[in-house]
């Protein structure tokens, strides 16, 4: 079994040697073999250089693509080394390589995808918003997924080549939910293994709270969407069919006792929420039909 640890770095010269040493340390332990491979994305400061000189492989964006985009090729990079468990830790140390173990045996159990969850058993380091959107993140995936998930955002995780060939991206922002949604999809095994984390600076990904919990449901919605069409847009049209065939109702209640008429504009607006409705779910059928 050869198993890839990956590390996405942005401008981490001070921090990467550390995680590096720690991941020596931890997973020198395991009798399969094992290889470090560094996504520099477009650092500025001598990541890449500080890396070389460890001897650890280092693949290099010509500039800064962002953590989904380079997560994508990390995923590619990993195929073309015939890797058979892929682990995902970040450049900062906020994820201890202790468990790294623990990971690769839950895989050797059977799963396809696991998770290092921050929220299962321990205090989670980061801010109380952040801790709260996390959690309602995890509500919505568990829902979408059928599957208990209590850390839908962790960055720390392993998984089978499987998972890293037949899953694909359509979004360049919560590749995290997208991969754990597609993959429930995909009837891989999912499960988790509670970790605590270390507490290190603040996220780069986006400036505040409520912008990163804009664009994420966004996205969580275009994945919903485009995987599941016939279901996402059943609903939505059934919603406006249900409220036409309720306004029906009215009108035949105004019928039966002081008669309709009067009553043009809330005509329209039956007619129109019918036909918004069928033509919606019609759209659904559509696009379930050609979706890849």
């Amino acid at each position: 079994m050869k198993i890839m640890i990956t590390i996405p770095a942005y401008n981490e010269e001070n921090t990467i040697p550390h995680v590096i040493e720690d991941i020596k340390k931890n997973v020198s332990k395991i009798k399969y073999n094992y290889e470090i491979l560094v996504l520099n994305d477009g650092s500025t400061d001598k990541t890449a250089e500080v890396v070389k000189k460890m001897g650890i492989k280092v693949i290099s964006n010509k500039l800064n693509r962002g953590l989904a985009q380079t997560f994508q090729r990390e995923l590619k990079e990993c195929i073309k080394l015939n890797a058979d468990v892929i682990v995902h830790t970040d450049a900062d140390g906020q994820y201890p390589s202790k468990y790294i173990p623990e990971m690769i045996e839950k895989i050797k159990d059977g799963y396809d995808l696991v998770l290092g969850s921050r929220f299962i058993k321990s205090k989670y380091s980061g801010t109380i918003s952040k801790n709260i959107g996390n959690r309602l993140f995890a509500k919505a995936i568990s829902s979408l997924t059928k599957t208990k998930i209590t850390d839908s955002t962790t960055g720390f995780r392993a998984f089978t080549k499987e998972i890293a060939t037949e899953i694909k991206f359509i979004n360049t922002f919560t590749y995290t939910q997208e991969q754990l949604i597609k993959a429930s999809k995909q009837k891989f095994k999912i499960t988790e293994i509670s970790i605590t984390t270390r507490k290190t600076r603040s996220s780069r990904l986006f400036s505040n709270p409520l912008q990163y919990a804009t664009r994420a449901w966004i996205n969580i919605f275009r994945i919903y969407r485009d995987y599941d069409p016939l279901k996402f847009f059943g609903k939505i049209g059934l919603y406006f069919f249900l409220a036409g065939l309720m306004l029906g109702t009215y009108f035949i209640y105004l019928h039966f006792t002081t008669g309709i008429s009067g009553h043009l504009g809330l005509l329209f607006l039956l007619l129109i929420l019918l036909f918004t409705g069928l033509q919606i779910i019609l759209f659904g059928f559509l696009a379930d039909m050609f979706k890849k």
